[in-house]
């Protein structure tokens, strides 16, 4: 990268545990990305392997709202390693586990989904009403993801100025393939106006067919990215959901080597050096406590 030393932070990736009468998953094995364990081992050396320095563990859904894997990796390995916590908000003891994970050691965030059955009519019915306002307040950072709900989130931010919003996988859904990434583009640039609200640039290898560097997709990577500006978009992986036909150092080099369009100092932020800054992730002194 010349001169100008980039941070890489991936956005998301997800490990877990082995599914056991202990430790049952929630979801079935069928909804796993794959049915064995993902350790924070597997993971680092990946990282290393692919250049990535950081990277956001998000605890995946099949384990519901148990944060304790991501955080015992976080607190062993702090300098690299760092949490978006899960919270059922539907739930009565949720404020009280909001405002505990404001402080814990590791966590830097809350991450929520709304794409599935289960938890895709808790958006509107009234469930997470209690939920936004609360973290404005705590001033804890939010992922969310999503994509077929962009105008309540819209509103959401609207509504909450001071909230930290960040939108997963630049707001794509399953659908947003191919041909259809610059209609799922168009529809999340209409929330580039709320500057509360930015957005992983993340997963893109998952929206395209095409092989490596993926070509139909730099059309809409450039329009969102100049849409949010290099500092409201943070690049990620998904390492776990990536496609046979895309290895991890791919998915590095997809920004850093193959859109032309993004300057060095444009990848400092994309890479890695915004969402440290959103997240308030000293990249000295390592997670903040």
């Amino acid at each position: 990268m010349g001169a100008l030393a980039i941070i890489v932070v991936d956005s998301q990736v997800h490990i877990w545990a082995e599914n056991s009468p202990e430790r049952p998953w929630v979801l079935g094995p069928e909804r796993a990305h794959r049915p064995v364990p993902y350790t924070k081992d597997e993971v680092l050396r990946l990282m290393d392997e692919a250049g990535v320095d950081r990277a956001i563990l998000v605890p995946p859904s099949l384990e519901g709202d148990r944060n304790d894997l991501c955080l015992a990796a976080a607190r062993e390995h702090r300098k690299r390693l760092a949490v978006m916590g899960r919270l059922y908000l539907e739930r009565p003891q949720a404020p009280a586990r909001l405002e505990e994970m404001s402080h814990q050691r590791g966590m830097l965030g809350v991450r929520l989904t709304f794409h599935r059955d289960n938890d895709r009519p808790l958006l509107t019915n009234g469930a997470a009403d209690w939920f936004w306002p609360a973290a404005q307040r705590l001033r804890v950072p939010v992922m969310v993801h999503a994509p077929e709900r962009l105008p309540q989130i819209a509103d959401i931010a609207k509504r909450h100025p001071d909230l930290t919003l960040i939108v997963d996988h630049m707001g794509f859904a399953r659908e947003s393939m191919d041909g259809n990434a610059p209609a799922a583009a168009a529809r999340i640039l209409e929330l580039a106006q709320y500057p509360n609200l930015s957005l992983k640039v993340s997963a893109a290898p998952c929206y395209s067919s095409a092989p490596y560097p993926f070509r139909n997709l730099h059309d809409s990577l450039k329009r969102i990215i100049d849409g949010f500006g290099v500092r409201r978009c943070y690049w990620g992986s998904d390492l776990t959901r990536l496609p046979a036909h895309c290895s991890y150092r791919q998915a590095v080099t997809l920004f850093t080597e193959e859109l032309g369009f993004l300057s060095r100092s444009d990848l400092d932020w994309v890479m890695g050096r915004a969402l440290l800054e959103r997240l308030g992730w000293n990249e000295n002194q390592g997670i903040r406590t």
